[in-house]
């Protein structure tokens, strides 16, 4: 017996396709059976399994459980719920080994995947591809494992709160807040969660529904904030968070229905934290607005610019003791009195926790910022055997000049109008652009210098690449 996947599911940070196309339950049992083979060679014996709401998530789950049992692993079912909770599950309980969350994440209703913790560090890169020989290999151990379901959502929801630990009731039952579940796997939790916190809070879309009948979960497309942005005017509310489909990526938006984006939020986080942490590491990717590392600075912090990419991330603040860390990507993750994982709720409830503790408002936070212009993250289709080959051009360039240049992932320049960014997207056949400056000309002159690196390499800003 051997399994051979698909050759685009097995992903930088996790396993992805599209369910009866790339991806299916046999695919799910081959997971199981090669997890836990390698959770046994490494000493570990149980796994916590969790599930979004697509419509595909179910069968996948059955076919992963029977893997897993097949190669000796015991499974605690947690059920559905956002991934961060799976999470939380084989965070806490001290009898589990591993956990793997069954989910799509953002991506379209048709899609749904696998991500992965093994022995308490994230399990992405490598180990995804491990799976994919052991798999080919067909070196299964042979066992018979149990299965056992347990409920968490309550026990969750006790752990989420204590990040309002200390802040008097009277400072949070003012508080008037509008939250967006977009159909996905957060919004039970969400209804649980809001029951017992104070203040007036107003839902949107908390009915799982894996069709994502009233716009696609992902918190980063301006236009998905639309309906929470409607809300928070309708009922003059005080700020919105939205989520991605999987409860692991936050978006937000103030009173005035400004987007707060990832590196903004960060630099609300932060404030709040080198109060509590004086002197603290605090990780952004590189795709982050220099505003950020600057704040983080001016408030006695380290910044720390790293890799994008929510693995890498994580990894790299066991490596740093770093409390706080986050990306442009809306994944924030807190080992402040947490985990260290991504968890959007979590972050909603620090959100509140920040403006409660900081005394002023996330629209007055969001208000002190700098102005930056800046692009959005533009994505554009370039042939996987060139993408990392274009990088490794411009640096080699760039390295002759006096250019300001941080390598940490791909290339990020820094000249007196700002600072632009072109790196290779891990999990797509993409190259991603971004720059930011104080004015409109300087985001001219920084487009114009990432123009000319691409036509050097004979590329040019092509349409732009969906995610």
């Amino acid at each position: 017996m051997s399994h051979q996947f698909h050759p685009t599911v097995l992903r930088e940070y996790d396993i992805r396709g599209i369910v009866g196309d790339t991806l299916s339950a046999e695919d799910a049992r081959a997971i199981g059976r090669s997890f836990a083979t390698l959770l046994r060679a490494a000493g570990g014996s149980k796994v916590a399994v969790g599930y979004d709401g697509r419509v595909s998530s179910t069968m996948l789950e059955a076919a992963l459980i029977e893997g897993l049992n097949a190669s000796g692993c015991d499974v605690v079912r947690v059920g559905m719920g956002p991934t961060p909770m799976l999470y939380y599950a084989e965070a806490s309980a001290k009898e589990l080994d591993g956990g793997i969350q069954i989910t799509g994440s953002h991506n379209p209703a048709n899609y749904n995947g696998f991500k992965m913790v093994f022995q308490g560090r994230p399990f992405f890169g490598a180990d995804i591809q491990e799976i994919g020989r052991v798999s080919a290999a067909g070196e299964w151990t042979e066992g018979t494992g149990t299965v056992e379901t347990r409920e968490i959502l309550e026990h969750y929801i006790d752990r989420l709160l204590t990040g309002l630990a200390g802040i008097g009731n009277d400072r949070l039952a003012a508080l008037r807040v509008g939250w967006d579940a977009g159909n996905g796997a957060a919004g039970p939790a969400l209804e649980a969660l809001v029951k017992r916190l104070p203040g007036e809070h107003h839902l949107l879309f908390t009915e799982v529904d894996g069709n994502f009948p009233n716009h696609h979960p992902d918190p980063t497309v301006e236009a998905n904030l639309e309906d929470l942005r409607a809300l928070v005017a309708a009922k003059n509310l005080d700020f919105g968070i939205a989520f991605d489909g999987d409860g692991d990526r936050i978006g937000a938006i103030d009173s005035q229905g400004r987007v707060i984006w990832g590196d903004q939020l960060l630099m609300i986080y932060a404030e709040d934290l080198l109060k509590l942490v004086p002197g603290a590491t605090i990780i952004a990717d590189v795709k982050a607005s220099g505003a950020l590392f600057d704040h983080v600075a001016a408030h006695g912090g380290k910044p720390v610019m790293w890799k994008t990419g929510h693995s890498l991330i994580k990894s790299k603040m066991k490596e740093t003791g770093a409390p706080l860390a986050g990306e442009m990507s809306g994944h924030v993750f807190f080992a402040h009195d947490y985990y260290g994982f991504d968890d959007a709720l979590y972050a909603g409830i620090r959100l509140i926790a920040a403006s409660a503790r900081l005394g002023r408002s996330v629209t007055e936070l969001r208000s002190a910022m700098p102005p930056m212009i800046n692009t959005p993250e533009m994505r554009f289709q370039v042939d996987e055997s060139r993408k990392f080959a274009v990088i490794d051009e411009v640096k080699e360039r760039l390295s002759g000049t006096d250019a300001d240049v941080n390598a940490t992932d791909g290339v990020r320049v820094s000249t007196p109008d700002g600072w632009w960014l072109l790196r290779a997207s891990n999990t797509q056949d993409v190259l991603v652009a971004r720059a930011e400056s104080g004015s409109e000309a300087g985001l001219e002159r920084l487009m114009a210098q990432i123009d000319d690196q691409l036509a050097a390499s004979g590329l040019e800003r092509g349409p732009q690449a969906g995610h």
